[in-house]
């Protein structure tokens, strides 16, 4: 009997020139740097599902915060270190991963979060939870509704489990959801703390 695996890079190994290339720089960078004003000059944040880099790594770095990268494909974390030489990386999926053993400041999961099957989205954030530091702060984005879609790129299923469940998913974990907001290309973010 053959074992099937599910491909932790959510097709995205395969996809990642496309990806690379379809990606805008300019969605989401505004974003991402007005939520790493809240962080202390300098701080420590990883970025999970960093792909690339382009534009959230890119932003972070550009701020001077120190990043860690983690991503499932080697392709784009192999970019990543390209563009990036200074920052960590790991090519590893979010549930493998032992985020460098550290904590971190605040944790970013822009594009991720919905690619995860729901019980991966679930360890995913208690994990997240589990490396921030007191006061660190989450920003991840998925879909306001509860809906499931074929990702764009690699028709893979994409599941968001809806901001209600969010909430309660992330009350549970310790953490408190402080905000919600949307960007230029439509993306719904939620801001998350911990106390």
């Amino acid at each position: 009997m053959r074992t099937i695996t599910r491909d932790k890079s959510n097709g995205y190994e395969a996809a990642a020139k496309g990806f690379m290339s379809a990606r805008n720089p300019r969605v989401g960078a505004s974003t991402v740097r007005q939520w790493s004003q809240s962080l202390p000059p300098g701080s420590s944040i990883l970025d999970v599902g960093c792909g690339h880099g382009v534009p959230v790594s890119q932003v972070l770095t550009e701020e001077g915060f120190s990043v860690y990268g983690v991503d499932a494909s080697a392709a784009l974390i192999g970019e990543f270190r390209k563009r990036f030489p200074g920052a960590h990386a790991e090519c590893s999926a979010v549930e493998d991963s032992e985020f460098f053993r550290r904590t971190f400041d605040g944790v970013v999961a822009v594009g991720l979060m919905f690619l995860l099957p729901p019980d991966v989205q679930l360890a995913a954030i208690g994990k997240i939870a589990r490396a921030l530091t007191p006061s660190g702060k989450f920003l991840f984005t998925s879909p306001k509704e509860a809906v499931t879609w074929p990702d764009a790129l690699t028709r893979h299923p994409s599941v968001s489990l809806g901001a209600e469940s969010y909430r309660q998913i992330l009350r549970a974990e310790g953490l408190i959801l402080v905000g919600e907001q949307s960007d230029e290309g439509d993306n719904h973010y939620y801001l998350v703390s911990k106390p």
